[in-house]
């Protein structure tokens, strides 16, 4: 189906992504995923390139672009690939609106020109130990001085994306007791400076998949936090994260469709490499139910970019694209990895990364549970 949502503009993006992917990327891909993060100099080079400077303002050094069809650009040539820059979706999609939306203009002019640059990378703390996804549940608390200079945080926070080697973290703490009645008030974001005494790293996790993206688990020990540093208001950013949840999750779909047609692709190269002569009919079924699949994805995905460029993508849209993009993309995977046999199985080969990759697809952002609950509260049931 001929697609109409990308314009000359994105296209020669991709291209630029592309050569560079193929170029600097996938030679020494598999360095990265034994290493377990990527090597911080990725992040100068895809600043030089412009990956980070899409959505900033000029003034702070970016192109003041709002469309995030550039990112869904990026996406997809990462997923053609088979590779991924590691942290970087968590510093553009995730943290980046928080800091445009409710950043002061003195915390912009202090962080920006190093974030555009990739100088300066950031992360974001919510999931704790024992919460999951009930982020009214959060413990990690901050105090305020006597003096009212700064807060004192105490606390730990786990699965964090690019924790390893941000300089930046968003916190997501308490700075007001739990209020039974209301647990979604006093939740703050600190953004705390990773140099600061109190601070630590724990163990990088090893994960089933996205293995060259760092996650680590995090403690915050009286670690002092100057109040310039308080994103938006005090106790209000239990607001503030579901505000970015339409765009995350956009962003999970998104995702999920790329991968899903990248396995595609891997598979048809395998087939036709083994069997010069033409694939079983099976094979052939298989791949059509698959390709069948995943351009009913594609429509919801390009629907949905046009959509969240007006600002007309609802919560209830975002959430049926990420359950339909992920289940579809779990299926669409699965299905190939079994046509490649056994070495479909093998971590090193395109199809089992992505088999071990996508799983996690239907956890973040809010599991396919927490879409399908909103979905039906969405026609009122």
């Amino acid at each position: 189906m001929r697609r109409t949502v990308f314009t000359d503009d994105h296209e020669s993006f991709r291209t630029k992504i592309r050569e560079f992917v193929e170029r600097e990327v996938v030679p020494v891909y598999p360095e990265w995923e034994r290493a377990g993060l990527v090597p911080r100099a990725l992040y100068r080079r895809l600043g030089e390139l412009g990956v980070f400077v899409i959505e900033v303002p000029e003034q702070f050094g970016g192109a003041g672009e709002s469309s995030y069809k550039y990112q869904a650009v990026l996406r997809e040539e990462i997923a053609r690939a088979g590779v991924s820059f590691g942290a970087d979706v968590v510093h553009t999609c995730l943290v980046q609106p928080y800091l445009l939306e409710y950043g002061s203009a003195e915390q912009k002019r202090r962080w920006l020109p190093k974030f555009v640059t990739g100088e300066l990378m950031t992360a974001i703390a919510m999931t704790e130990p024992g919460t999951g996804s009930d982020l009214a549940g959060i413990k990690t608390s901050a105090r305020l001085s006597a003096d009212g200079t700064h807060y004192v945080l105490n606390g730990a926070k786990t699965f964090i994306t690019g924790g390893v080697q941000a300089d930046l973290i968003l916190v997501v703490c308490r700075t007001a007791p739990i209020d039974p009645a209301n647990r979604r008030a006093g939740l703050s974001i600190l953004c705390v400076d990773t140099t600061s005494e109190g601070f630590a790293v724990g163990r990088k996790l090893e994960k089933l998949g996205l293995r060259a993206q760092d996650t680590a688990e995090l403690s915050f020990t009286d670690v002092k936090v100057p109040v310039a540093n308080l994103l938006g208001q005090d106790g209000a950013a239990f607001s503030y994260l579901t505000h970015n949840l339409v765009r995350e999750r956009l962003g999970a779909a998104v995702g999920a469709y790329a991968n899903a047609s990248a396995a595609i692709e891997f598979t048809l190269d395998t087939l036709r490499q083994h069997y010069p002569d033409g694939v079983d009919q099976n094979a052939k079924f298989v791949l059509a139910e698959c390709d069948t699949e995943v351009a009913a994805a594609q429509a919801w995905v390009d629907r949905a970019l046009d959509l969240d460029e007006t600002g007309a993508l609802s919560a209830a849209d975002a959430a049926k694209i990420k359950l339909f993009c992920t289940e579809v993309a779990g299926r669409v995977i699965d299905r190939c990895l079994q046509l490649h046999g056994e070495s479909g199985y093998l971590l090193d080969s395109p199809i089992g990364r992505l088999y071990a990759d996508i799983r996690v697809n239907r956890i973040y952002a809010g599991s396919s549970e927490v879409m399908k609950a909103i979905i039906a509260k969405s026609i009122g049931i």
